[in-house]
């Protein structure tokens, strides 16, 4: 795995040309997606689950084999959420604007604080199974990404089109892999612990891991800070 051994590294790094990208051409979102990128780069202290259940990549300095932890998760990680909280609104030119208080006062948002918490709590608990830590960590996005749901409907399509353009853009950066790093993918994930198959090379779960992180993630910051969104007024004559 010599050959490979910067691989990560690379990849990790690249989600943040699409992330400086989003970050230059729309300023106003700029808030949004430092909060939500140092949100999620908390999630690379989950890196010791994974490793070497799931993968096991060569890493900076032997972290990964050395401790479980590595560097390029939290890049990876920094990355991917600030992509995903501004992905949609930058491809479909919407803006936030905040819930008023007579929506906020509906019955359904009774359970918002819970709707917030139940990805969380989901993951730990599917977790104790047994079994790859990747289902319960697609699991926990896609309950996140439903309950959310449930106490903000008006986010709902957001949801679903966040998630389709991320799985998207993390499809072509996974399939980019295989293609520029031949037998990486072989070599480094733990396929045989894994159920979904290979689609043209790729482990199922990553098309599903990315589905599921663009639907959760695309309106996480809306929910917790009661935002929503809207296309931008069109000038009339």
């Amino acid at each position: 795995m010599n050959d490979h051994h910067y691989a990560w590294l690379i990849w990790a790094s690249a989600f943040l040309i699409p992330w400086g990208v989003l970050f230059a051409f729309n300023r106003p979102l700029r808030r949004i997606m430092w909060w939500t990128s140092l949100a999620t780069m908390v999630t690379g202290f989950t890196e010791p689950l994974f490793v070497p259940k799931y993968w096991n990549p060569p890493s900076l300095f032997d972290l990964a084999q050395r401790t479980g932890f590595d560097v390029e998760s939290f890049i990876f990680a920094f990355a991917v959420g600030g992509i995903g909280a501004a992905l949609y609104n930058t491809v479909l030119r919407q803006s936030l604007f905040p819930v008023l208080d007579i929506e906020r006062a509906r019955s359904r948002h009774r359970f918002h604080r819970v709707s917030l918490l139940v990805p969380y709590v989901a993951f730990i608990l599917i977790d104790l199974a047994p079994g790859n830590p990747i289902y319960a960590a697609i699991a926990a996005l896609f309950i996140g990404a439903i309950t959310s749901a449930m106490c903000r409907p008006d986010l709902a399509r957001k949801m679903l089109g966040g998630g389709v353009l991320f799985l998207g853009l993390y499809s072509a950066f996974i399939f980019g892999l295989r293609i520029l790093a031949p037998g990486y993918i072989a070599e480094v994930w733990n396929l045989a612990a894994l159920r979904g198959g290979l689609v043209a090379g790729v482990p199922v779960e990553e098309l599903l891991f990315g589905l599921a992180f663009g639907m959760y993630w695309t309106s996480v910051y809306e929910h917790f800070t009661w935002h929503g969104t809207a296309r931008p007024a069109i000038a009339h004559a």
